[in-house]
């Protein structure tokens, strides 16, 4: 997944070399605290900032000895700092680093997680202002229901990216924290000055409790959120991909000169990455559910959930950064086809102002009852005999003693349906 799928920004916060670079600071801050404190000389945190490092592949190299990742790193950075090292990691336990560091890394991810759906949202708030006007059939259960707009769709996808950039901000907030408390997150052997600087240094918000490590309903929280993201996007492409069915054809995925549809098929259009999108979106779904396991741990600590976040947290993040990239690409360049939205409308041959009928006879004085019994029975004729909607009414002695022709002619009238397009408008925020 991450070599196949990483997009530039992701693939270097997920790699080693940025996950040891965080360690790296962790523990160099901590010196540093513990030097602004008087528990080891100044000189020796000045030391340790200035020759502190590693090398990816002697940390490698030692590990298959150790077989401790966090102990490999140690030795590895004590071979470059020399007498100093006896400092390092004083009081402090491997998940102080190992969460303090996932931290940072998911901030950084977020970050770009971040831009992506405002720019997203960008797109679709530009989407629905250039077809505000644009009428199309709302669907409800698959069929034919009454007029919107298509710019009108956009602006619902609009709202659910604004949803989404809330709910992805409080999920990251949750999970920028730190913890440098110790073996069981006592501060036993290191002062909570040390946590506190670090943290602050680092611009993460100390956990309140911790229990060696950061507790995972935070995390479970966060990957969660990106199932959320990705089902939202799920739901888009999928909508996409029906409009784009030959039978409907209302908007399409640009088609690039020299793509291919079908081995097969030469005259194959594929929504092919609506598809990836929201194939992807069962991806971050499954492992929503592997940080919810995550979060009941032995004693409220084990090792159950390392070696599942090392997959998921990348996957997860890695996989909603490329699912935005692609669906960016995708309502960017959307084909829309206003011709063929108000062919499908005239498709029922009026029928889809049954409602405002029904209204109509209601206001001039029958009962709702009797009003529905009377426009259904012509609707299901005209629809069975695939004749006009409206003349079936005209014919009907019932109806035209209650509404004359130019009543009717006005009922049958598109702009009655979008004519609070601009006010929706105006409450999402889109001028």
């Amino acid at each position: 997944m991450i070599e196949r799928y990483t997009l530039p920004e992701m693939k270097k916060i997920w790699s080693e070399e940025n996950k040891y670079r965080q360690w790296l600071e962790i523990e160099v801050l901590a010196c540093e605290a513990m030097a602004e404190q008087g528990t080891i000389p100044k000189e020796a945190a000045k030391a340790i900032r200035e020759k502190a490092d590693f090398d990816v592949e002697r940390i490698q190299e030692i590990e298959k000895i150790t077989r401790h990742d966090v102990l490999a790193f140690l030795t590895a950075v004590a071979e470059k700092v020399g007498d100093e090292s006896k400092y390092i990691h004083m009081g402090m336990t491997s998940s102080d680093i190992l969460d303090t560091a996932t931290a940072l890394q998911l901030k950084e991810a977020s970050n770009v997680i971040m831009k992506k759906l405002k720019h997203l949202r960008e797109v679709l708030v530009e989407q629905a202002k250039k077809y505000k006007d644009v009428v199309m059939m709302g669907r409800s259960h698959g069929i034919h229901a009454e007029p919107i707009t298509f710019g009108l769709k956009m602006a619902l996808w609009v709202t659910e990216m604004d949803r989404n950039i809330n709910r992805f901000q409080r999920a990251t907030e949750t999970i920028s924290v730190g913890a440098i408390s110790g073996a069981v997150g006592t501060f036993a052997n290191i002062d909570p000055f040390i946590e506190e600087y670090v943290c602050e240094k680092l611009e993460l918000n100390p956990a309140e409790v911790s229990t060696q490590i950061i507790q995972r309903d935070r995390h479970a929280e966060y990957v969660s959120t990106i199932a959320v993201v990705g089902s939202s996007l799920d739901k888009m492409a999928t909508e996409i991909r029906n409009l784009q069915r030959t039978d409907v054809l209302e908007v399409e995925e640009m088609f690039a000169k020299g793509q291919k549809g079908s081995s097969a098929m030469p005259h194959k259009r594929n929504p092919i990455i609506c598809e990836r999108v929201a194939g992807l979106a069962r991806v971050l779904r499954g492992n929503a559910v592997a940080a919810l396991e995550n979060v009941a741990l032995w004693h409220e600590r084990d090792l159950t959930h390392s070696s599942v976040e090392r997959v998921i947290l990348p996957d997860s993040t890695i996989t909603l950064d490329y699912m935005l990239a692609k669906f960016i690409d995708v309502m960017k360049e959307l084909l829309v086809y206003p011709d063929h939205m108000m062919k499908n409308v005239d498709q029922t041959l009026g029928l889809i102002f049954s409602q405002r009928v029904l209204l109509s006879l209601v206001d001039k004085g029958m009962l709702r009852e009797d009003a529905y019994a009377l426009v259904q029975r012509n609707a299901m004729i005209a629809w069975e005999q695939k004749v006009d909607f409206k003349n079936m009414l005209l014919q009907d002695s019932k109806v035209t003693d209650k509404l004359t022709r130019t009543e009717l002619d006005e009922l049958f009238d598109y702009g009655y349906h979008t004519k609070n397009v601009n006010y929706i408008f105006k409450r999402v925020g889109i001028e």
